[in-house]
């Protein structure tokens, strides 16, 4: 029996029993909701002890997936039995945001650390094409470059969206292997993307695979958990799933079609507006779920999944076919639908499982965390805008809370405690998201004091970033 089958917490063969899995995965998936709402406790600091090895880390984000459309996170029709099983292991964290409402400004705060907005690239919402000054300069420091600092061997594989060629690559910032994308979205099959180029490369060197891009990104990082490692990893597994176009593995028609109109010069081709269904995006997220589950395996086989600190979330809410309730807003929304996301932590051995936290997090505490448990240092001359949850999560301290802050073209967002304050549309409002997480009832003008001192925090936070040109 591998180490990871026997870790500690909710495990696989436990989870499965509580949701009668004699009928297979898919009845696992379909009570999931149900069992992980009603075995889950609720977080409780405890000091635990930690394994004298800086751990692996796995982080694994979805592209556009929105906080409902996991079945552990009340998704009606789509079964994810393999993300809810890692939940399961771990802690779900029910108030987890991303930095951004769009692709690129969100990874930038998971790279650096730092509100988007502190770099020129960040600022795009999201980096539309190629420019020399829109990507993270080679003199940043990077989650990468700062875990390789301390022994580790680094890889991105998926969608890098953080900067074009040839100014700009994860290999040129930290990672020593990156397979994948530079662009935001791109065909699954031919790997063409939205401005009609191809855009699948091996480091700096475009290469040629048509086959699902799902599946070729879950081969690649099979293959990489499973080496010899003689140091610590890092692997940024960044897949394109559910993000347009709408095309399930066997959608290899809508792909010609998609791709001729993209290599015709229609820019709005792969956005896709003309196709996609709830049974396609369905399909979209279920394969998702086994990819993850095949890299999970892949660990587990190697024997490394008590060593390996695993991370999921997604990079912005969901749009079109997603599910957000019960949130409003959707991408590109500083609305809870566009900014709350599915997040799951696990280290199993290590951290007990079975746990749900309503702990606001956002992604750089988590870029704060990996650094922290990977006894990695920020630069001085690069302070972090997160906040690590390690003393949270392993050292039995409470969680030491600090403004989530957010800022887009035209709107901006402050989560303090329960209370967020949100600019939209010329318009300030307040909401209270424990009662009201839903932002219908505006409580600005029955508590104006809360409302003016929430705006000056987030107008003191606001000063200290790039101004938008």
């Amino acid at each position: 029996m591998s180490r990871a089958s026997s870790s500690g917490g909710l495990t696989r063969r436990r989870f499965l029993s509580m949701t009668g899995a004699g009928a297979g995965a898919a009845a696992a998936g379909a009570a999931a909701w149900f069992t992980l709402a009603d075995h889950e406790t609720p977080f409780r600091a405890e000091r635990v002890q930690r394994p004298s090895r800086p751990p692996n880390v796995l982080v694994v984000l979805g592209d556009d997936l929105g906080w409902g459309d996991l079945s552990g996170y009340g998704a009606p029709t789509i079964r994810t039995p393999r993300l809810d099983e890692l939940a399961a292991s771990g802690v779900r964290f029910t108030d987890g945001y991303a930095a951004s409402s769009v692709c690129s400004p969100t990874r930038f705060g998971l790279y650096t650390g730092r509100y988007p907005g502190r770099l020129t690239g960040g600022l795009q919402e999201p980096i539309g094409s190629p420019t020399p000054v829109d990507g993270i300069p080679h003199d940043h420091p990077t989650l990468a470059s700062l875990l390789k600092g301390v022994g580790y061997r680094t890889a991105l594989l998926g969608k890098w969206h953080c900067g074009f060629l040839p100014w700009f690559s994860p290999t040129r910032v930290g990672w020593d292997e990156f397979f994948g994308n530079f662009a935001g979205g791109l065909d699954y099959f031919s790997k063409v993307n939205h401005i009609g180029e191809h855009d699948l490369y091996e480091g700096e060197v475009e290469v040629h695979d048509l086959r699902y891009y799902t599946d070729i990104l879950t081969e690649r990082a099979v293959d990489f958990v499973t080496r010899e490692h003689e140091q610590p990893w890092l692997l940024n597994l960044n897949y394109t799933t559910p993000h347009w176009p709408w095309e399930g593995p066997g959608d290899q028609a809508i792909s010609e079609d998609l791709t001729a109109r993209a290599l015709a010069g229609d820019g709005a081709a792969l956005g896709h507006h003309d196709g996609g269904s709830l049974d396609v995006y369905r399909t979209m997220v279920e394969s998702l779920d086994a990819s993850v589950g095949e890299v999970l395996d892949a660990v587990a086989v190697s024997g490394q999944r008590n060593d390996t600190v695993v991370l999921f979330a997604s990079d912005n809410g969901g749009e079109r076919f997603s599910y957000v309730w019960p949130f409003t807003g959707e991408k590109f929304s500083l609305q809870e639908g566009g900014i709350r996301v599915p997040t799951i932590l696990a280290w199993p051995g290590t951290l007990p499982g079975g746990q749900v936290s309503h702990a606001p997090v956002i992604t750089m505490d988590w870029t704060a965390t990996l650094l922290d448990l990977a006894g990695a240092r920020p630069a001085h001359r690069y302070p972090l805008d997160g906040a690590s949850l390690t003393g949270y999560l392993l050292d039995g301290e409470p969680r030491r809370h600090h403004d989530l802050f957010w800022r887009m073209q035209g709107q901006g967002a402050l989560r303090r405690g329960d209370l967020k304050y949100l600019l939209a549309d010329g318009e300030q409002h307040l909401f209270d998201l424990r009662v009201d997480p839903h932002e219908q009832a505006d409580l600005g003008d029955r508590r104006p004091v809360v409302l003016d001192s929430l705006r000056r925090a987030w107008d003191s936070i606001n000063d200290s970033m790039l101004p938008y040109e």
